[in-house]
């Protein structure tokens, strides 16, 4: 499949997914297309909704429209009641969003930032739009995960949050960062057309873990942000993170700088501080 004609398809497959997932509302629109049958709103009405044909408006969803105002797209996102994260998203997809970068891997990251993560003393990594890390310091691999034993090529957020039972056992909010996970995967791999590492990748996650199946067929997406991390360390005990995201390093939107930030309050600072204990 070419790239355009494929990009076309994720859109299509997006607008569906945030359709089928709405709940009608006693709207007038609701209602006037017989006894409803389908989960969320049926096409005719999210075509009404946004001023569209019904004709268009499905073409749009099976991915055989390739061109699309911004006016238009911006009134189906309305249609659809998208989230703020959504809405870029569909922007993207569309075409009205930043334009695609290319790819650093592993080899070409600059060892300077391996050298400043090292002088942190909370753990820290930088990984990539695929959650792949490509460098860790100390901290980051005593607390978090023990990414020194962990093959270069299996070392990716997306794998260990759900694939390490030791990880997966000591983070108590286990399913919220799973969920925000997944929706960033999902973000960077529907904005990242042609990349040939996503599929694969993506196609064994859902072979192997159910949890991850069922959150990657709902098609929620979510942009990088501040989001609480609570571990419970066999040493260190119960630890309260806020993981926070520096992201477009070196001006490479790809690359981005994670450091689990010790939320203010609790006793996590002064463990850190004297770590190991």
């Amino acid at each position: 499949m070419a790239l355009g004609q494929e990009k076309t398809k994720i859109l299509g497959d997006f607008l569906k997914s945030r359709r089928e997932r709405m709940k009608p509302a006693p709207a007038d629109v609701v209602g006037r297309f017989g006894r409803r049958r389908t989960p969320g709103l049926r096409r005719e009405e999210v075509a009404q909704l946004a001023g569209v044909s019904i004709t268009w408006y499905t073409w749009l969803e099976q991915g055989r429209v390739t061109t699309t105002s911004r006016e238009v797209i911006e009134s189906i996102g309305r249609a659809l009641q998208l989230s703020p994260e959504e809405h870029h998203h569909l922007l993207h997809l569309a075409n009205y969003g930043a334009e695609g970068n290319t790819i650093r891997h592993a080899e070409q990251l600059d060892p300077l930032l391996q050298s400043i993560i090292d002088q942190l003393h909370y753990p820290a990594i930088i990984a990539n739009h695929r959650t792949e890390v490509l460098a860790f310091n100390r901290m980051a691999s005593e607390i978090i995960a023990d990414f020194d034993a962990v093959p270069a090529a299996q070392r990716v957020m997306a794998r260990l949050i759900f694939m390490d039972p030791r990880l997966r056992g000591q983070l108590v909010n286990w399913k919220a960062f799973a969920e925000y996970t997944v929706g960033r995967l999902r973000s960077s791999y529907d904005q990242t057309v042609g990349d040939p590492w996503f599929e694969p990748f993506v196609r064994e996650m859902c072979e192997k873990d159910e949890d991850f199946r069922t959150l990657w067929r709902l098609h929620h997406v979510q942009q990088k942000k501040a989001i609480h991390y609570t571990l419970d360390h066999p040493g260190a005990g119960r630890l309260h993170f806020q993981l926070i995201s520096f992201a477009a390093i070196n001006g490479d939107p790809n690359l981005h700088c994670c450091v689990f930030t010790p939320e203010p309050g609790t006793d996590t600072e002064q463990t850190l501080a004297h770590w190991p204990i």
